[in-house]
């Protein structure tokens, strides 16, 4: 069993991000699941990166270290979107990370905008639509080749045909039920083979 700490995309903890993170339990891992929004569900992403951006913006990368600081320092860091980002960075910056998985987005990990190199022997597991405007539109593929070609034989990166953002939430018009199914089941083989699990 792998203790998975899960953070929400852009729009909240919706319905289908809930749902998702249940895939994982049923599959025997303990996910937590926290809602940085404080109860708020946006109905499309500008809406959400509105709230993200504007006056009164929570403070998301202390809330996402304030949910990790209670748990386990073996922990795998999971997001989906703006939560990929949360979880990329306490994978690099919180010491004793098991793994990471991706879903989305990816920062850099070389140059100007890198939070530094990806940490030896950490797995991590990143997965993207290859036409999707945000993950492949605005560069986060290419972090993600560089950080799979940095990081070794222990990185993944898996690429799913289609445009759709937000594909694995089944409370939102951009759903693939058969890129989710794939995306768990790859999902799931990773956090078996996390070390500890």
């Amino acid at each position: 069993m792998a203790e998975v700490l899960f953070f929400h995309h852009v729009q909240g903890l919706t319905p289908g991000v809930v749902a998702f993170a249940d895939r994982l339990r049923a599959a025997g891992h303990a996910v937590h699941s926290p809602d940085l929004y404080g109860g708020r569900v946006f109905p499309t992403i500008e809406e959400g990166l509105a709230f993200t951006d504007g006056p009164g913006a929570p403070d998301l990368a202390g809330l996402a270290a304030a949910a990790a600081a209670d748990l386990p320092a073996e922990l795998v860091y999971a997001g989906i979107s703006a939560g990929a980002v949360l979880a990329q960075r306490l994978a690099q910056t919180r010491a004793g990370a098991a793994g990471a998985v991706l879903m989305e987005s990816c920062l850099p990990v070389s140059g100007e905008w890198a939070i530094g190199p990806w940490p030896e022997g950490v797995p991590v597991q990143i997965h993207g639509m290859v036409d999707d405007g945000y993950f492949a539109g605005e560069g986060d593929i290419d972090a993600a080749r560089e950080l799979v070609e940095a990081a070794g034989p222990t990185a993944e990166l898996f690429l799913y045909p289609g445009d759709e953002h937000l594909f694995e939430d089944s409370s939102l018009a951009s759903y693939d039920a058969a890129a989710t199914e794939l995306l768990t089941a790859r999902i799931v083989d990773f956090l078996g083979r996390v070390p500890g699990a």
